[in-house]
């Protein structure tokens, strides 16, 4: 069943970026965040009421949720929305793989969790991963002002995801149901995405061609309902630091998806950066001193 769960991750929000693409053209950004989410709020809150697992909330709950519902349901897509006019979703969902690394500075920043020696070492990988990964494209373009902004509002939406995980963190340590939290986030996010484009005044008429429709309901239900509850799932089950290892198979996945449908060139620094970006992440969550505790051990016995 663990590993069910994992794949699902994995699979799913290792293409939502290509989906995210497919929804490029007339449609806001805000507008077609607004729709996916409102489908996906209608499902799961129906679903919790019928099961009867929708949790009541303390009024500074539901405070805490719409923050979250900001960051998570609102913020960080309609950066990763806006991003993907400018670089392609395979890099796009490499940058978004770096949350780990986020998700480990704000712990210490608000919970006053030191991170290990091994998180700096994490560090320095990753970063250096990025900058290898979009060598190429840096020369190509002579530092564009739109390859740059697509690099730092991909890096700022995942910087608002890490944000709303220490929400979501808050939640558990407080004993609040994550699926009832991630519910009423989900749909405050919804409310501020659909406020935020009455106030620019976008047109709320969805592009009715197959493609946009069929990006929009994968997002929804597949994309938001099942991949959340499959995550979810699989951290009350295996703990969250195992379950962030489904991030290592997102780059992964998207690039390759990306070669095929979206012409994106593989060059060796392109491999070397996405090579550094895994062994960064690696480091971060594998504890490689007990590998060498362990090679050390294994020689006193022999």
């Amino acid at each position: 069943m663990n590993a069910l769960l994992y794949c699902l991750v994995v699979v799913i929000w290792g293409t939502t970026w290509i989906a995210i693409f497919l929804q490029q053209g007339s449609v806001p950004a805000p507008v077609s965040i607004f729709w996916r989410f409102a489908l996906a709020t209608l499902v799961i809150m129906t679903t919790l009421m019928v099961l009867r697992r929708l949790r009541p909330l303390a009024r500074r709950d539901h405070l805490f949720c719409l923050l979250q519902g900001g960051c998570v349901f609102g913020f960080n897509f309609w950066c990763f929305y806006s991003a993907a006019a400018w670089i392609n979703t395979g890099l796009e969902s490499v940058i978004f793989s770096m949350a780990v690394l986020f998700n480990a500075i704000n712990s210490f920043l608000f919970f006053g969790n030191r991170p290990p020696a091994r998180v700096y070492l994490a560090a320095v990988l990753g970063l250096c991963g990025i900058v290898a990964l979009f060598w190429h494209d840096l020369l190509a373009t002579d530092m564009s002002s739109t390859l740059l902004m697509g690099i730092g509002l991909s890096a700022l939406g995942t910087l608002g995801f890490s944000m709303g995980n220490m929400i979501s963190l808050r939640h558990q340590r407080n004993g609040l149901e994550t699926m009832t939290t991630n519910a009423w986030a989900m749909l405050y996010g919804t409310l501020i995405m659909g406020t935020i484009a009455l106030i620019r005044g976008d047109d709320f008429t969805p592009d009715w061609t197959l493609s946009y429709l069929g990006a929009l309901f994968y997002l929804a239900l597949f994309g938001s309902v099942i991949g959340f509850g499959a995550y979810f799932t699989l951290v009350g089950r295996i703990g969250a630091s195992k379950a962030a290892y489904s991030t290592l198979l997102f780059p992964l996945v998207a690039l390759t998806i990306s070669t095929l449908y979206e012409g994106y060139v593989w060059h060796l620094n392109a491999v070397c950066g996405l090579g550094l970006i895994l062994l960064g992440n690696l480091v971060m969550f594998t504890r490689p001193e007990k590998w060498f505790a362990g090679r050390r051990w294994r020689e006193k016995q022999a």
